[in-house]
């Protein structure tokens, strides 16, 4: 018989999906399909694994299980390893996992890694002086799309509910950013712009309230968790761009639902990926 596979495991204890049960299941689906959870990391109590580490222990897998924030740390700590990273959904969003996985469950794409039935990539990403994302970057006025996010990752109703509205007032009465360069969309710029990386460029978009119903439409959908389904426009795809605000003022942002430092101005370039992910998507 052959010998499990063995892996490394990181998990973060408050992602969203991360507690005793999960972990648990998690474990017992690996060993169902001959793969060896040989250690575990729990960021950020503990470092996170480097290619030094992984390679004294001979292991060459790696899965990460946790939110799109904790797995952009774990693949930038991983950069250049010559082996494997298989990411599961442990987040709120789970936004790289489904861009891998698309809607497969975590038990088959565990079941596809464990035998053979899958491809790596090195996708595309939005490089920018504040960091990479994987999953995506959000950019607008003033930083209390953080609190949204907390309340989000806690999943506390009511305060997800009190911070949507709060977000969208601070944001409509907040200065404007604006894609620079190149120039898109509007010239007065909106109160929320979003980059989602793709393999071949850098999807645009930009979020607004023009009107009451527009406001509504938006902290519904902030309520619902899911901010993407609010009022938007598609400004196209491109290999770089640059964000500004009108006013010179800095501007919040969040890159894979962390929050950076806020600046004035930041341009981001596409790259990839410098890591093998596993992808079981058709």
């Amino acid at each position: 018989m052959a010998e499990p596979r063995a892996l490394w495991l990181v998990n973060n204890a408050s992602s969203g999906s991360n507690d005793d049960d999960a972990l648990d299941a998690l474990h017992q689906c690996c060993g169902d399909h001959g793969v060896r959870v040989a250690q575990r990391t729990t960021f950020p109590a503990e470092d996170l694994p480097t290619p030094a580490m992984l390679d004294a222990a001979e292991i060459g897998l790696v899965a990460v299980f946790a939110g799109d924030g904790t797995i952009n740390a774990a693949i930038a700590a991983l950069a250049g390893w010559g082996g494997e990273v298989l990411v599961l959904p442990g987040g709120t969003m789970n936004l790289l996992f489904h861009r891998l996985h698309g809607d497969n469950s975590m038990d088959q794409v565990i079941a596809d890694a464990a035998h053979g039935r899958y491809r790596v990539r090195r996708p595309g990403l939005a490089r920018s002086p504040a960091g990479d994302a994987l999953a995506g970057v959000l950019a607008g006025p003033g930083t209390s799309w953080n609190q949204v996010r907390e309340a989000m990752r806690d999943v506390a109703v009511l305060d997800l509910a009190a911070g949507a509205v709060s977000a969208v007032s601070k944001t409509l009465a907040g200065d404007m950013i604006a894609s620079v360069d190149p120039v898109l969309g509007r010239a007065e710029g909106y109160p929320l712009l979003m980059l989602t990386p793709t393999d071949d460029g850098l999807q645009v978009d930009a979020y607004y309230a023009k009107s009451a119903g527009d406001y509504l439409q938006q902290g519904w959908a902030l309520m619902r968790r899911n901010f993407r389904d609010g009022p938007h426009d598609r400004l196209g795809t491109v290999p770089q761009i640059t964000f500004a605000s009108l006013s010179g003022k800095p501007f919040g942002m969040l890159i894979d639902g962390e929050p950076m430092e806020p600046a004035a101005r930041t341009t981001f370039t596409l790259a990839h990926c410098e890591v093998d992910l596993i992808a079981t998507a058709a």
